[in-house]
């Protein structure tokens, strides 16, 4: 990628017609206060239909005297960088190349110029068709020459870090600033965050910071398009489908070519397109980051350890930072899901990672629920995960329980409330919701050693607990928990769900005057981080290592879960809960039977608001 200077230097300039004296005797006026040729000659390169040849012409005798391109000559210097070398001939491009280097070798005071003008090209340009004065169309350009455009950008910014060792220092604020807005086009949106990946390959040392910035800017995407809404918005297309979508993006990464390639442009078009338009830029941008990871692990197919242990510590520390204290978000955090996919180890550390910071005491209440969250949700939907790695996490998180419990018994906090034991019930709703899912493969091959491990979780002593947690979890998981361990003959929780039932007393008005009081349907503000994934293109790549929820599994045991009082269960409820949690809806009409302040009828903790 090196530029020939000799070339440009020993070969003659081309015949061109050009107004004016020479640049070293213009760049002289100007500084004497004559500005007349220094005016025409910003006119002249700046003229739309300037030929190659003009280009070409100009750029060696600006590169001729390029030490006396100071400061003083800021606007010339702008409308050089801003020549259009981009779609031009080779020759145009390496001598705009070598113009480049040579300017930020001798006046390092343009770089940041340089750096800005280059990044601006890391999007489509616009086409505008006039009807007379009226603009009746702004489209993206999908130029052919977009890839080679591309190419020649980064060739630009390896020239430029070549000449200036610091560039990566000075290249990230540019980055941040010029990211499109998140509501401009799926396609401007895909090839600026491509562009960003693709500088990490370049700048290895601005990999985390740009996949702060990326994740950051698809989390804003992610939280505008909540599940339910792309729900309706797939549901209402299906019904009034026209058979007019869009084609389905071509993503820019090379993928590995091999049967399961899921980013094969031949698909029919429109079928992988979403209805929602928020949710459609975010499938996209998700293919984009989810084939990025792909390609740093592997390499002709062979996953590189060194190369994926790096990548998995850079994206840890930025789902610490966004990803974990951002509540409800639907689709982002399975780039992490997808990257420990690759090897059980990752999976493992992702999980003790989980689990120090869900036991930590100094970690805010908030954060060690979520990681609670985390982990179930994780245990439960990983297919990829062995059952003997559940298993060994729930050897980790029921004794904890158990200690936590024994902790509590001999204080006088013994009672059921979520502001002072969110973490337990977090925790709690983690192991009842594994269970859920994994319990068939425990009991798989050998039922009676199966059987043991279960009754060796000691299920009755947590739920009979003064904490109560039946009362405290999402019906819907405690509902198919009290059928499973009846199935087990492991612990009878009918009893204790109907008694939390029972305190649910429907009214008309409060006992205090005014209008009926609310209860929190979902006191712990829980969410499951890895319920069904619902993007179409990028959803391809999760789909086979994702564990769905298997009716049949718990069918022989539909009949004991008649008898509970569904009063907070609603055909929401995704795969068994129908594909999302419970949100903090109130059911109206109902007040604790308790008139003690710290009943699960008093107000729950709130998740804090938390930036991106």
């Amino acid at each position: 990628m090196e530029v020939d200077d000799g070339e440009f230097i020993s070969s003659p300039p081309k015949k061109v017609v050009r107004f004016g004296g020479s640049v070293s005797n213009t760049l002289a006026k100007f500084l004497q206060g004559d500005t007349n040729d220094y005016e025409l000659l910003k006119h002249q390169l700046s003229d739309p239909d300037i030929k190659d040849a003009q280009i070409i012409n100009w750029l060696q005798e600006l590169r001729s005297c390029v030490t006396h391109l100071t400061k003083d000559f800021e606007q010339l210097v702008s409308v050089i960088l801003r020549l259009p070398w981009l779609g031009r001939s080779q020759d145009v491009v390496e001598e705009y190349l070598a113009f480049l280097s040579n300017l930020v070798s001798a006046q390092t005071v343009y770089l940041r110029s340089c750096l800005s003008v280059t990044v601006s090209h890391f999007i489509p340009g616009r086409i505008v068709i006039k009807e007379g004065d009226v603009d009746i169309s702004d489209s993206d350009d999908d130029d052919e020459n977009l890839p080679r455009s591309f190419d020649l950008c980064h060739r630009a910014l390896q020239i430029i870090a070549r000449y200036v060792p610091s560039t990566a220092r000075f290249l990230m604020p540019i980055l941040r600033e010029k990211f499109p807005f998140i509501n401009k086009s799926a396609r401007t949106l895909e090839c600026y965050v491509h562009n960003l990946l693709r500088i990490t390959v370049t700048f290895p040392v601005l990999r985390h910071e740009v996949l702060e910035l990326v994740i950051g800017k698809m989390l804003r995407l992610d939280v505008s398009a909540p599940r339910r809404d792309i729900e309706d918005a797939e549901e209402n297309a299906a019904q009034g489908y026209d058979g007019n979508g869009a084609s389905q993006e071509e993503c820019l990464f090379d993928m590995d070519e091999d049967e399961e390639n899921v980013f094969n442009s031949s698909s029919p078009p429109g079928g992988d397109v979403m209805a929602h338009a928020v949710a459609d830029r975010l499938d996209i941008l998700m293919t984009v980051l989810l084939a990025y990871i792909k390609n740093i692990c592997y390499v002709n197919g062979t996953l590189e350890l060194t190369r994926t242990k790096e990548l998995y510590r850079d994206l840890i520390a930025v789902f610490d930072k966004l990803i974990l204290p951002t509540h409800a978000s639907c689709h982002v955090q399975y780039a992490i899901f997808y990257l420990c996919s690759f090897r059980l180890g990752l999976a493992e550390a992702f999980l003790e990672h989980l689990w120090k910071k869900m036991q930590s005491p100094s970690n805010p209440a908030v954060i060690r629920q979520t990681a609670a969250g985390y982990i179930g949700s994780f245990l439960a939907r990983a297919k990829f995960l062995p059952i003997q790695t559940v298993k060994a996490c729930l050897d980790l998180l029921v004794p904890w329980l158990h200690q936590y419990i024994h902790s509590q018994d001999a204080g006088s906090k013994a009672f059921c409330d979520v502001s002072l034991h969110g973490p337990f019930y977090a925790t709690c709703q983690a192991v009842f919701y594994t269970l859920v899912f994994r319990h068939r493969q425990m009991v798989e091959g050998n039922l009676r050693k199966g059987l043991a491990y279960l009754q060796m979780l000691n299920f009755e002593r947590i739920v009979m607990c003064q904490l109560n947690p039946l009362k405290v979890c999402l019906p819907a998981v405690t509902n198919m928990f009290a059928a499973i361990t009846r199935k087990y003959q492991l612990v009878f929780c009918y009893t204790i769900i109907e008694r939390n039932n029972r305190q649910l007393l429907p009214v008309v008005r409060s006992s205090l005057g005014g209008d009926s009081l609310t209860t929190n349907a979902n006191p712990l503000d829980s969410f499951f981080p890895f319920d069904p994934y619902l993007l179409k293109r990028s959803g391809k790549m999760i789909q086979p290592i994702y564990q769905v929820w298997e009716e049949v599994s718990v069918c022989d045991v539909g009949g004991a879960r008649q008898t509970v009082k569904k009063d907070s269960v609603t055909e929401e409820d995704d795969d068994f809960l129908r594909g999302e949690s419970l949100q903090s809806e109130a059911v109206v009409g109902f007040i604790s039977g308790s008139f003690e302040s710290h009943s699960v009828g008093s107000p729950p903790v709130a998740f804090l608001q938390r930036p991106f």
